[in-house]
């Protein structure tokens, strides 16, 4: 892949290209408006001095160097470098150069001929050392040309103030240029240097390196962007250490009933003349550890399927029916262990949710405080809340959950006791399912421990309408 201009070459050139389209600008904008001010200066001036001219010889009949010499006498003296009177023919009759005259001749001027046709001409132009203008105007007499004026002016003065302004102008620009360039080249590094930053951090990120963070300062877009980038490296951080834990807790809890599974298919096999009672208990043991690695599977692909968030769309579902229901099916499980079930409806309640999902939530509570209870013990489902929330709590004169296990619990594969849960047939992934289920449904979960001995959980779900909408 070719390689293009980096980003602190193209940040110099646009730079550089803008200070040097500006000081093109500041050298060629005044130097023409100074010129134009200039030219109409001298046309004013140099048609004003011919006019009075004309005015002068108007008041001739016929022009002949006597009369045109005694009246040009009267004229006053203007500092143009060279004037000449011609008559009706171009034949000049009046000469201002003393060396080199030009009395006698015919004038060929351009604006000798357009002054003899009747017009009046003026022409300027800027040769590089000196303002070069010529004017002409024709002298009429009764309708009549009889003759013509032409000054031309050779001004190196004004031509000298225009050179001094364009010298001081390129000796300001070539200063300003020498100043934005190594500004530029240091605002450029500067600027780049903390993109590197980020992106020298964006690779080490794409080689794994979740833990590297960019460290950028100022307060800025930039110092923005590489926040939200260390932010955004903190969540891949979690996510990814969340992942690995993921992977190597399931492995473990998947390990443990595979191996209990291999050991005892060993056991029959390997042991010659098993009588059928141990055959028969060593099946049953197989069997119990393929239910138990069944629901660890099945737990797993739930929680899959909630971290993809593929799930069908909810609907306003009755919470009621789903407590009625989860309490029938557990009926039996609480009075093999003799734990009284009960529940309580305060206040009717609608949600957007999916019966499967609630079912989830009510049943997995109720389950775990009916597995780690005692005997002659509760458990007690209510149903409350308020005009914008439904209430589930779960409470039950249990075990407990210890106070420094309680900020953990809804963690994936985390067990209080993992001996306990494991005699239970717990994979410490029931809590977490609830959690990551009722997160989706818009509420919040919290346990705490019941004075007394015990635990009680409490669920909050917005409320709903019969239509669908929240309240």
């Amino acid at each position: 892949m070719k390689k293009g201009l980096g980003l602190q070459a193209k940040f110099s050139i646009s730079y550089i290209a803008i200070i040097v389209a500006v000081l093109l600008l500041m050298n060629t904008y005044p130097l023409t408006v100074s010129e134009d001010l200039t030219f109409r200066s001298k046309g004013r001036t140099l048609q004003d001095s011919v006019s009075v001219m004309v005015t002068a010889l108007s008041g001739l009949e016929e022009l002949n160097e006597e009369n045109v010499a005694s009246a040009m006498t009267l004229v006053e003296e203007t500092g143009i470098s060279r004037i000449l009177v011609t008559d009706a023919a171009g034949c000049i009759l009046y000469d201002t150069r003393e060396t080199d005259s030009a009395l006698g001749r015919y004038a060929f001027y351009t604006e000798i001929v357009q002054a003899l046709r009747g017009y009046d001409v003026f022409y300027s132009e800027f040769a590089g050392s000196a303002f070069i203008s010529r004017a002409a105007s024709p002298v009429i007499y009764r309708s009549q040309t009889i003759g013509a004026v032409y000054a031309y002016e050779y001004d190196k003065e004004q031509a000298a103030i225009l050179e001094s302004l364009q010298i001081t102008l390129l000796t300001i620009s070539a200063m300003v240029l020498v100043f934005a360039v190594l500004l530029g080249m240091i605002l450029s590094r500067v600027l780049t240097h903390r993109f590197g930053i980020l992106a020298d951090a964006m690779k080490k990120m794409r080689a794994g390196s979740y833990s590297h963070r960019a460290e950028v300062g100022g307060h800025d877009e930039i110092a923005e962007l590489a926040s939200e980038f260390n932010s955004l490296a903190d969540r891949l951080q979690t996510t990814e250490d969340a992942r690995r834990r993921f992977v190597s807790d399931a492995s473990h809890e998947l390990k443990t009933p595979l191996a209990g599974i291999r050991l005892l298919s060993d056991s029959i096999l390997q042991t010659e003349n098993m009588d059928a009672g141990t055959v028969r208990e060593f099946v049953g043991d197989i069997g119990h550890e393929a239910e138990r690695l069944t629901r660890i599977t099945e737990n797993l692909l739930r929680l899959t399927r909630l971290d993809s968030e593929i799930a069908e769309k909810p609907v306003p579902t009755a919470i009621t029916p789903v407590i009625e229901r989860a309490v029938r099916m557990l009926r039996l499980v609480a009075e093999e262990r003799k734990v009284a079930l009960s529940y309580h409806i305060d206040r009717e309640g609608v949600v957007l949710a999916n019966e499967d999902d609630l079912h989830q939530i009510v049943y997995n509570l109720a389950e775990n405080a009916i597995k780690y209870n005692r005997p002659e013990g509760y458990v007690r489902i209510e149903l409350s809340g308020g005009e914008t929330e439904c209430v589930l709590t779960v409470t039950d004169n249990g075990i407990g959950i210890p106070e420094e296990d309680l900020p953990r619990i809804f963690d994936r594969f985390y067990r209080v006791d993992k001996m306990r849960s494991r005699a239970y047939g717990g994979t410490g992934l029931g809590l977490s399912i609830v959690s990551d289920t009722v997160r989706r449904c818009g509420g919040r979960i919290k346990a705490e421990r019941r004075e007394g001995g015990g635990s009680v959980f409490t669920v909050c779900l917005p409320r709903c309408e019969e239509g669908g909408e929240k309240s």
